[in-house]
């Protein structure tokens, strides 16, 4: 024989030891801090359209079938690849390390989307190597970063020009492969920073000395700081930093919390130093593994 209120009893037990369904709920969002960074030089570069990669040395201005090497303070261009005749299409970013530039390519605005790896020599802009992806599922690969035992890289899909049908720009996102080119996982993009970069999706991408993933856009010049959820699959958006860029890809400077940027109206190429975050935001996701240099087991 149950006791009377014995059924109420325990429930509330439980409650009180589980805690309601709001203990469940996901805090209410803050309010995304917005921080501004500062342009500290800027050099002529008239092939800085897609993106600008750089070293300890040197940087590289990249224009979809053009490359082209300058010193790192500016100067005269010391080098420059021509591949407007050649299967390339569109070189939407590049990463210098050590001695070699990774390049994000794909066939935009082709369709159906495919994407390769291409690999040149920094030094003489002589093409190396070159892995295909494929078809992918995923878009069009824009940018990619090297990690502990692999890469992250960005994928794209659009609204308009160069989308598919059935794929909005909402299906962009973040895939992290080891060093075969498997995936191993993957993210989304929060909505608050899809509707910044619509039409287009994350044009540049990479990740700071501090472990979070760094975005821009394909038009405005705003970084989104970006970190790994604690659980789920969309990235957690930390903070924006407003810079005087065009969108496009960027690149950290190896020895500074700086980036270069592209101005693609203009021709340029400028350096923006970029502030501290607040600590607070270290607390609301992960950071991904430190930036490394993979040895790809296949070119």
């Amino acid at each position: 024989m149950s006791r009377p209120g014995l059924r109420f009893a325990v429930p509330a037990a439980l409650g009180m030891l589980l805690g309601s369904p709001a203990a469940f709920a996901a805090p209410a969002s803050a309010a995304v801090p917005k921080l501004h960074g500062t342009a500290s030089g800027t050099w002529p570069a008239p092939e800085a359209d897609q993106g600008v990669a750089v070293d300890a040395e040197a940087f590289y201005a990249i224009d979809n079938t053009v490359i082209a090497r300058y010193p790192r303070d500016g100067g005269p261009r010391q080098a420059l690849w021509d591949g407007r005749v050649g299967p390339l299409i569109h070189i939407n970013s590049c990463q210098a390390l050590t001695g070699k530039l990774w390049c994000a390519h794909s066939n935009y605005p082709g369709k159906p989307m495919t994407s390769s790896v291409e690999v040149f020599d920094a030094a003489t802009l002589a093409p190396l190597a070159s892995h295909s992806l494929g078809f992918r599922a995923e878009g069009s690969l824009v940018w990619l970063e090297p990690i502990r035992d692999g890469w992250l890289a960005g994928f794209a899909h659009y609204d308009g020009k160069g989308g598919e049908p059935g794929r909005s720009q909402r299906y962009s996102g973040v895939v992290q492969f080891d060093t075969q080119w498997r995936r191993t996982g993957g993210w989304v993009f929060p909505d608050d920073v899809l509707q910044r970069m619509a039409p287009h999706a994350a044009s540049g991408g990479a990740i700071g000395a501090d472990g979070w993933l760094y975005a821009m856009g394909h038009d405005r010049g705003e970084l989104y700081v970006l970190g790994k959820p604690l659980q789920g699959s969309t990235l957690v958006h930390l903070a924006t930093i407003d810079v005087p860029a065009d969108g496009q890809a960027f690149s950290w400077l190896p020895d500074a919390r700086a980036i270069l940027v592209v101005l693609r109206h203009q021709g340029l190429v400028r350096r923006i130093d970029i502030p501290p975050l607040p600590e607070r935001v270290a607390a609301a996701a992960l950071p991904f593994a430190p930036r490394s240099v993979p040895r790809p087991a296949r070119q």
